[in-house]
């Protein structure tokens, strides 16, 4: 290998198992991901053999706990690793999220909240299933969250219902921007639970089900030609009276709505893949006025003033992004502090807005060669604009949740 870590192990004080899943990361990103990557995005075609590797080495398993047989690694430590993937190709580090968030909210995250006995008894069972899926067969599981409406930012119950049957649950809704539509084996489906189908939907009774992709009644709709992260294919998927049987859950009956409120860094897990994506448009930079970048003429463009201010401003902006999101990810876990959780919104906010403005500072300082759909440059440019838009924190409900929490109390209103 000859690109550097991200977050050096001794400088950032890694763990071990840190420093050797990064490390793992980075050989896997930096010799077989990085070529794929440009397929990948000129196809908009899943990267399929990346997952393939990823079960190889491991990987898919990254965030089970080790007593079922994973590295049992908690958010930091898979978002370190994330992140070096990010690096060389943002598609596949952005639908590793959606993969790994099946294990870490009904592993290490689940395993912090409140279960009476035999709720957290039954729970193990379900999830060794699934976790053997992943380990033993590459299974792939999916997270589609989107709905079009305002329940993947947190304040309305997801329209995708799950009325309750004789021995599981009937499926009915959509989802949009699914990513791994068509290539996930399983569907980590956020939706309402119902005892009966003309209940009123409630937020508290959100529930998480693995949905077998060739279950009858499961379709996948639209076509998918994007600007950016292109290898995502996040097409619309419709559930259309899909039976789900008990044993499906991911987390138990109204775990989730306990986490979103309990645990906020749990959705801290998309940023990575922009992380790295903010150390690939600098690192592209410095190689390119360098002349030492693959693919582009070896001539040194480094001795011009304008270029040497630029680089320092990019370098700011990225040990600053980087600072910020080391602290928020370090902090992860149950019931966080106000400040805890404002930093978190902020961290956010500073990866996925920083990795677009590193990338088009990265644009403008090399010139148009960098454009060249022949060097990695322009995709990263593209896959980093897609960040700041992403629920639940887009980079407007960030700032409105930062400004209204820090002069609000709880409880607190401006009424008379």
């Amino acid at each position: 290998m000859t690109d550097a870590p991200i977050f050096d192990s001794d400088a950032w004080r890694l763990t071990d198992q840190e420093r050797q899943l990064t490390t793992q990361a980075r050989e896997l990103g930096e010799t077989r991901f990085a070529d794929r990557a440009s397929r990948y995005d000129r196809e908009a075609k899943f990267p399929i053999e990346n997952y393939r590797d990823f079960h190889d080495a491991g990987l898919l398993g990254i965030c089970i706990p080790s007593e079922y047989g994973g590295h049992g690694a908690n958010l930091r430590t898979y978002a370190l690793t994330a992140a070096e993937v990010g690096r060389y190709c943002g598609s596949t580090a952005l639908t590793w999220n959606m993969h790994v968030c099946s294990c870490l909210w009904s592993g290490t995250m689940a395993d912090d909240l409140e279960m009476d006995r035999a709720v957290r008894e039954r729970h193990h069972e379900t999830r060794r299933v699934h976790y053997r899926r992943i380990l033993d067969d590459g299974a792939i599981y999916s997270q589609p969250f989107s709905e079009g409406g305002s329940a993947a930012a947190g304040t309305v119950a997801f329209s995708t219902t799950a009325v309750r049957c004789d021995g599981g649950w009937v499926i009915r809704g959509k989802k949009i921007f699914a990513s791994l539509s068509g290539s996930a084996d399983y569907y980590g489906t956020l939706c309402t639970e119902l005892q009966h189908a003309d209940d009123k939907p409630s937020r508290s009774n959100t529930l998480y089900l693995a949905v077998p992709a060739k279950a009858e009644g499961v379709r996948v709709v639209g076509d998918w030609d994007p600007l950016g992260m292109r290898a995502t294919v996040s097409r619309t998927l419709l559930f259309e009276e899909v039976f789900v049987p008990d044993g499906s859950e991911l987390l138990p009956p109204g775990v989730y709505f306990q986490a979103a409120s309990r645990w906020p860094h749990m959705f801290l897990t998309l940023t990575p893949a922009y992380m790295g994506l903010a150390q690939a448009a600098y690192d592209f930079t410095v190689k390119y006025l360098r002349g030492e970048l693959p693919g582009a003429p070896p001539v040194k463009r480094r001795m011009y003033p304008t270029k040497q201010l630029a680089v320092a401003d990019m370098r700011i902006m990225l040990e600053q992004t980087k600072a910020i999101w080391f602290q928020a990810m370090s902090e992860a876990g149950p019931n966080p502090t106000k400040e805890q959780v404002l930093r978190a919104y902020a961290a956010q906010h500073s990866v996925m807005e920083n990795a677009n403005e590193i990338a088009q500072l990265a644009i403008r300082t090399c010139g148009g060669q960098s454009m060249l759909k022949s060097l990695a440059l322009e995709r990263i440019y593209r896959d980093s604009r897609c960040g700041s838009l992403m629920l639940p924190w887009t980079a407007e409900i960030c700032l409105d949740r930062i400004g209204r929490e820090a002069l609000y109390e709880s409880g607190e209103n401006d009424d008379a």
